[in-house]
């Protein structure tokens, strides 16, 4: 087959998850012939954006902004829903806190500017949003109030997200190769001309103008993590796909692509003890164990390791998978009593839990599996003579509720517990994404070690380095791949053209 870049087609995208099908959508726009090879079967199509809830944060100011891209809201819902703003200053200044002001400046401004639009683009090609009602919200008084800068949410979460997206490409006349593993690409005199990839038996030399990278971090790679994020994480759990083996990433480093952002770091959290070791979309969603702030979370020895109320949930559920990780035998229990069983979410009521209830808290601490029971009561009887009572709970915002003189503090939403019904739920740590990738410009081209762009090939998705480093805020790595998606399709199909 020629590898000259003048036949074959215009634009190869590796991948097919969220960020991928937004390249080849963009693209398409462009006039661009596409083709999209995905590792997985058809069955399996979609990458980790299969695996997410569908919650994709974005900047907005009014409740115009909100009714724009939903679906249609009743006059009650509109009458009862207190969606508030989330100016463009607000999530770029969340993604600089959470990550510790290392998030590259330029990207993080790209990112955060062009949601809205993104939301919007990705409305008029078939996704469907509503608001985030029950996960994302809380009612107060009669008004449903969201938190965390997240209230909208793809109708059919995350498989609602990729339908929408495969439906498109069907529309568009983009095609779509399964079980096409891409393992290297064709460089040819300071070029990317194309890909080869192993196609059931075969090894195919696939040429093209432009390629984009978009098949994920190496999260679903045990030896890759042990190696870069370092000791015991080649037990955690993966959330999501077991094809995101960091192969974009190989191929790309492999003709000196240059490495970017924080490589020993990823998005980690408090996940189903017992869950399996890879996603499975349809249980994957029962696993996750989000509730946290309104109750306290216990290790081995019995004893707290972590302030559970240090921020809304949207900012500290991607760190505290770490922290999981790092507790002897590599688990917790996170604990409830009856005044706040209320405000667990949906999947702390499935079948996929590991859970123990009591109607005492001695009787419970004999049920937490693997735990010092002593220095548990003593612990929870510690938190509780600390709670401030006096401040009112409100699980809605930051309410300040804090415990006063224990050494770790607990600094919102703490309540006594101590009303029976007692329950507990076994977590572990599960990882969702590698924050380590290739750096890339302001158009989405990756850059080579010498800070230079490579002709032809462009980022986007999880393996771009340099957005995330410890943590980041929920939601917004689909904001992130639709973004930079966009981006990567449409400045492959020019620099097809131009060749």
């Amino acid at each position: 087959m020629n590898t000259n870049g003048k036949d074959g087609v215009d634009v190869i995208v590796v991948g097919a998850g969220n960020a991928a099908m937004c390249a080849a959508l963009s693209a398409r726009e462009q006039g661009a012939s596409v083709l999209v090879l995905e590792r997985s079967p058809e069955t399996e199509r979609g990458g980790n954006s299969t695996f997410t809830d569908g919650v994709i944060r974005f900047a907005y100011e009014s409740v115009d902004d909100i009714i724009a891209i939903s679906e249609p809201l009743t006059p009650e819902e509109l009458a009862t829903s207190d969606f508030g703003v989330y100016p463009q200053e607000k999530f770029f200044d969340d993604i600089v806190r959470v990550t510790e002001h290392r998030t590259d400046p330029d990207l993080c401004e790209i990112v955060v500017k062009e949601s809205k639009a993104a939301m919007q683009w990705l409305k008029k090609n078939g996704v469907k949003f509503v608001p985030n009602f029950g996960r994302q919200s809380y009612r107060i008084n009669g008004r449903v109030k969201f938190a965390g800068g997240g209230p909208m949410v793809v109708n059919g979460g995350g498989p609602g997200l990729m339908e929408a997206h495969y439906k498109a490409a069907q529309r568009n006349g983009i095609a779509v190769q399964y079980g096409a593993w891409a393992q290297d690409l064709i460089f040819e005199n300071g070029v990317v001309r194309g890909v080869v990839a192993g196609v059931g038996s075969e090894t195919k030399r696939i040429p093209a103008r432009a390629v984009v990278l978009a098949c994920g971090g190496f999260e679903a790679n045990a030896e890759w993590r042990a190696r870069y994020l370092g000791k015991g994480w080649d037990l955690a759990k993966v959330r999501g796909s077991k094809y995101n083996t960091g192969d974009g990433l190989a191929m790309a480093l492999k003709i000196g692509a240059q490495p970017a952002g924080h490589w020993s770091g990823c998005h980690a959290v408090s996940w189903e003890r017992y869950a399996t070791d890879f996603g499975d979309p349809a249980i994957t969603a029962n696993f996750q164990r989000h509730s946290y702030p309104f109750g306290i979370m216990v290790n081995a020895n019995g004893l707290r390791f972590v302030d559970e109320g240090a921020d809304i949930r949207n900012y500290t559920y991607a760190k505290y998978g770490h922290i999981v990780l790092e507790q002897p035998g590599q688990f917790a229990w996170q604990v409830f009593d009856g005044q706040v069983a209320y405000l667990l979410r949906d999947e702390y009521k499935t079948r996929q839990v590991t859970k123990v209830t009591a109607d005492s808290l001695e009787a419970l601490a004999e049920k937490l599996e693997g735990v010092n029971a002593r220095k548990f009561v003593e612990t929870v009887r510690e938190f509780n003579a600390t709670v401030d009572t006096n401040t009112k709970f409100d699980p809605s915002v930051k309410d300040g509720r804090a415990t006063h003189g224990l050494a770790l503090p607990k600094s919102n939403w703490a309540n006594r517990i101590d009303t029976p019904p007692f329950e507990a739920y076994a977590v572990t740590c599960g990882i969702t994404f590698t924050y380590g990738g290739l750096r890339i410009d302001t158009r989405a081209q990756v850059q080579n070690t010498s800070h230079e762009a490579i002709p032809g090939l462009f980022a986007a998705g999880e393996l771009v380095g340099g957005i995330y480093y410890f943590n980041a805020p929920g939601g917004s790595g689909l904001t992130s791949g639709a973004v930079f998606g966009r981006i990567a399709g449409r400045e492959a199909a020019l620099a097809a053209a131009a060749m």
